[in-house]
C-alpha cells in the first residue's frame, strides 16, 4: 500500500492514473453509448439546403434497408452540440429506433454555407436545421414509410432545437401540400414554447400545421426562458417582475390551453394525451387544408432549462411520448421497444464521461512536470522566491480578509452588468473609476508636499503607487466607456457568448490589478514585499519556455482527446461542461481570443499566489477567490427561484446558465495557477496553460458563426 501511494506521488505514477481514468472512463462511456454494442454509433456529415450538417447516427443492430425503422431526429439548443442529446439518443436507439443526433448549423461541426449579416444571425440555424435534416433522413433507405410515402420520422430538440422542430413540422406541412406526403410524423420540443416560432407563423397556424401528427412539449416549471404567462394573464405583482427566471406552469397558460385544445381557464393535466382539432391551415387567409385531429401532450417536470439535458424525468417523458406516438409503427424486430420509462442507462454513459473528464483535468500537472525535465523547457523554472508578506497585526488581518471578500464577490456582483454591458451599470462604474483615478492623482501630488509628519512621509513613499493606481483606474474607465466597441460581434469576434465572457474577464483583470497594486504600495511594500515576490519573471527564456511547455501540454491533452473519440466515440464531458474535439475554424477563432484571456489568467495567477501562497488553506482560498463569488451568485439566483418562484435576477436567464460551465473551469484554473507556480516559481506557465486550455474549451463548445459579414 505504501509503495502504491509513493508511486502515485511521482509524476509517472500520477500520469498513469490519469490515463487509466481517461481510458477506463471512455471505454465504459462508449459501451453504454452503444447499448453494449447493440447500436452502431457513427459520426456522419451531409449536405443540407443551407450548408453542411454533422450528426451522430445511432443505428440499432439489424436496422437498415432490409428492416426500416422509425427515425428520431434530435438536436440541441443554442450554444450546445449534438453530444448534449445523448440521453434520448441512447434510450431510443436501445429500444430499436434509429436516432440522428444533430449539430445545428454553426454549432458543433455543422456550418452554414452562405454569408450571414450580423443582424440576421438568429434567422439562420434554428429555422432550417431540423427540416434540412428531416429531408435528408427521408431519402435514406433505413427510414420506414407507409404505402403513400409518408415517413415515420419524429423531430425533437431542446430550446432553439425545439423551435427548429416546431418550424420543421410547419415547413413539412407546407411541403406536403405540394408533394402529397409528409416527411415528419411526430414532434416534441423540450424547453421551447411558440415564442420564437411565431416569427415563422402564429401559434394557431403552427398548431394547424401539426394536423393529425402527435405533438408534445416538455415544459419545465422553472425554465429560465419560456412557458410564461402572457401580459394579459399576469397579476399586478407578476407584471412588476422584469425577467423570465420565475416558476411557471405552461399547462395553465392561454398558450398551453390552446395547444391542448382546452377552453380558457381549464388547465391541462401533465402527461395526459388530448385529442385536439388542429384548426384550418391557411395561407393569405385562404384555407389550404381543413382541420385534422391529432394528439397533444404537455409534460411539466420540476426542472430548469439546462436540467432537461441530464434528467431521468425528462428522458422518461420522451420515452413515453415516442412509445405512444409510434405505437403500431415499430418494426417487429424492435423487441425492446416496450422497455419501461424507468429502464434508463444513459446516466451511466454520462457518469463515465465525467470520470474521463476528471482524468483529463488531472493529466496536465504530471505531464508538465515531466516536460519541465527537458533541456530547453526546464528554462521555465526560475529561482526560488519568498512568499508575499502575510498580514501581521489584527488591523492588517482585518483589511486582508476584507480584500479577499471584495475580490471574491466583486466579479459576481458586476457579472450581470458586464455580461449585458448595461448602460446604467457601466455609467456607475465609469464614475467610480474616475473618482479612484482622481484620488490617486491627489495622493500622488500630496506626496511632493514638504513635511516631516508620519502621514507626509507615508504619502511620499507611496506616491509612485498612487500614480500607478490612477493610471489603472483611468484604464478601467476606458474599458467601461468603450464597452460597446470592445469585442463587437462580427467576422473577427464571431462567438456571441465568448464575447460576453472575455469582456467580463478583462474587467475582472483590471479590478484585480488595481487591488493588487493598492495592497502592494499601501501595505505590503513596507512589510518587505518586492515585485519579484509576485513571480513576474522578465526572463525571455522563462517566458518562451513556459509558452512552449503550455502549448505542448495542451497539444498532448487534445491529441489524447482525438484518439479517445476515434477509439470509443466519446469525448470528455459532464452535463454542460464539455471538452470536445474541434475544427480548424474553432482553432482560428481561439487564437483571436487567447491574448485577451491571457491578460485575465496572468493577473489571476499573480493575485491568487500573492494572496494564498504560504497561507493556511491556501488551495481552498485560491479556488474561492477564482470562482467562489460566481458559485454564490448561482446559489442565490436559483435558491430564491425555487423558494419564492422569482430568481434573484429574473432577467439573467442565459448568463446564469453560462456559469454552470464557467465556474468549474475557474476552479480548475485556480488549482493549475497554484500548482504550476510551485513548480516554476513564476506566473507564466500557469497563465499560458489556463489561457490556451480554457479558451479552447469555451470556443469549441458554443455557437461559432464563421460566415458573419
Amino acid at each position: 500500500m505504501a509503495k502504491t501511494t509513493s508511486f502515485l506521488k511521482k509524476p509517472l505514477g500520477m500520469l498513469a492514473l490519469t490515463l487509466a481514468l481517461i481510458l477506463v472512463g471512455s471505454f465504459l462511456a462508449g459501451m453504454f453509448n452503444t447499448s453494449f454494442y447493440n447500436v452502431k454509433v457513427k459520426e456522419i456529415s451531409f449536405k443540407g439546403d443551407h450548408g453542411t450538417l454533422d450528426a451522430l447516427l445511432y443505428m440499432p443492430k439489424g436496422a437498415g434497408a432490409n428492416d426500416p425503422r422509425p427515425v428520431i431526429v434530435t438536436t440541441h439548443g443554442y450554444l450546445n452540440s449534438k453530444e448534449m442529446q445523448d440521453a434520448p439518443a441512447i434510450e431510443m436507439s436501445r429500444r430499436g429506433y434509429i436516432v440522428l443526433a444533430l449539430d445545428m448549423y454553426d454549432h458543433g461541426d455543422s456550418r452554414w454555407s452562405a454569408d450571414i449579416p450580423v443582424k440576421d444571425m438568429f434567422g439562420t440555424f434554428w429555422i432550417y436545421s431540423q427540416f434540412d435534416a428531416a429531408k435528408y433522413v427521408y431519402e435514406q433507405p433505413y427510414t420506414k414509410k407507409d404505402d403513400k410515402g409518408n415517413a415515420y420520422i419524429a423531430v425533437s430538440g431542446h430550446s432553439m432545437g425545439g423551435f427548429s422542430s416546431l418550424v420543421a413540422m410547419y415547413m413539412d406541412e407546407m411541403n406536403a401540400l405540394k408533394t402529397g406526403y409528409r416527411m415528419i410524423y411526430a414532434g416534441i420540443p423540450a424547453g421551447a414554447d411558440f415564442s420564437y416560432a411565431a416569427a415563422i407563423a402564429p401559434q394557431d397556424q403552427m398548431q394547424a400545421a401539426f394536423g393529425s401528427r402527435t405533438v408534445g412539449v416538455i415544459a419545465g416549471k422553472y425554465d429560465e426562458f419560456f412557458f410564461n404567462k402572457s401580459d394579459a394573464e399576469k397579476s399586478a405583482s407578476e407584471k412588476k417582475v422584469k425577467g423570465t427566471v420565475t416558476s411557471k406552469n405552461f399547462a395553465s397558460t392561454a398558450s398551453g390551453e390552446a395547444f391542448l385544445g382546452l377552453p380558457a381557464g381549464q388547465a391541462g393535466d401533465s402527461g395526459k394525451f388530448y385529442q385536439v382539432a388542429s384548426g384550418d391551415l391557411k395561407l393569405e387567409d385562404k384555407v389550404v387544408r381543413p382541420s385534422q385531429s391529432g394528439e397533444r401532450v404537455i409534460f411539466t417536470p420540476n426542472q430548469t432549462h439546462p436540467w432537461n439535458h441530464i434528467s431521468p424525468a425528462a428522458t422518461a417523458d420522451l420515452i413515453s411520448f415516442y412509445t405512444h406516438a409510434f405505437k403500431g409503427a415499430t418494426s417487429p424486430n424492435q423487441t425492446d421497444a416496450a422497455l419501461g420509462t424507468g429502464h434508463q442507462i444513459w446516466w451511466l454513459k454520462e457518469a463515465f464521461n465525467g470520470v474521463a473528464l476528471a482524468g483529463f483535468f488531472l493529466l496536465f500537472v504530471p505531464l508538465i512536470t515531466l516536460l519541465l525535465r527537458a533541456p530547453f523547457l526546464r528554462g521555465a523554472v526560475t529561482g526560488p522566491i519568498a512568499a508575499v508578506s502575510a498580514p501581521a497585526g489584527g488591523r492588517q488581518k482585518t483589511v486582508y480578509w476584507l480584500a479577499i471578500a471584495f475580490s471574491t464577490l466583486i466579479p459576481a456582483i458586476l457579472f450581470p452588468t458586464l455580461m449585458d454591458k448595461s448602460a446604467d451599470g457601466l455609467n456607475v462604474l465609469k464614475i467610480v473609476s474616475l473618482v479612484l483615478a482622481g484620488l490617486g492623482l491627489l495622493a500622488f501630488a500630496a506626496g511632493f508636499v514638504p513635511g516631516k509628519s508620519r502621514a507626509g512621509a507615508w504619502l511620499a513613499r507611496t506616491r509612485i503607487g498612487s500614480l500607478i493606481l490612477a493610471v489603472v483606474a483611468f484604464a478601467m474607465w476606458l474599458i467601461f466607456h468603450y464597452a460597446e466597441h470592445l469585442f463587437p460581434l462580427g467576422p473577427f469576434f464571431n462567438e456571441p457568448t465568448t464575447n460576453q465572457i472575455v469582456y467580463w474577464a478583462l474587467v475582472s483583470a483590471a479590478i484585480m490589478t488595481f487591488v493588487t497594486f493598492a495592497f502592494h504600495y499601501f501595505a505590503k511594500r513596507d512589510a518587505g514585499t518586492r515585485f519579484n515576490h509576485y513571480g513576474i519573471s522578465l526572463s525571455p527564456t522563462a517566458i518562451v519556455a513556459s509558452l512552449c511547455v503550455a502549448v505542448l501540454a495542451a497539444l498532448g491533452g487534445y491529441l489524447l482527446l482525438f484518439a479517445v473519440q476515434a477509439a470509443f466515440g466519446t469525448d470528455f464531458r459532464l452535463w454542460v461542461l464539455a471538452v470536445r474535439t474541434f475544427q480548424v475554424e474553432h482553432f482560428v477563432t481561439a487564437l483571436r481570443y487567447i491574448p485577451f484571456f491571457l491578460i485575465y489568467y496572468f493577473v489571476g495567477t499573480m493575485a491568487l499566489n500573492a494572496n494564498t501562497r504560504g497561507q493556511r488553506g491556501g488551495w481552498f482560498w485560491a479556488i474561492v477567490l477564482n470562482m467562489g463569488g460566481l458559485a454564490l451568485w448561482l446559489a442565490f439566483q436559483y435558491g430564491k427561484d425555487f423558494i419564492t418562484g422569482v430568481a434573484l435576477y429574473p432577467g439573467q436567464a442565459l448568463n446564469g446558465i453560462l456559469l454552470f460551465a464557467l465556474a468549474p473551469c475557474l476552479a480548475v484554473a485556480a488549482v493549475y495557477s497554484r500548482k504550476l507556480f510551485e513548480k516554476t516559481n513564476n506566473v507564466w506557465l500557469g497563465a499560458f496553460l489556463n489561457a490556451i486550455l480554457f479558451t479552447m474549451i469555451a470556443v469549441a463548445n458554443t455557437a461559432l458563426f464563421w460566415n458573419l459579414v
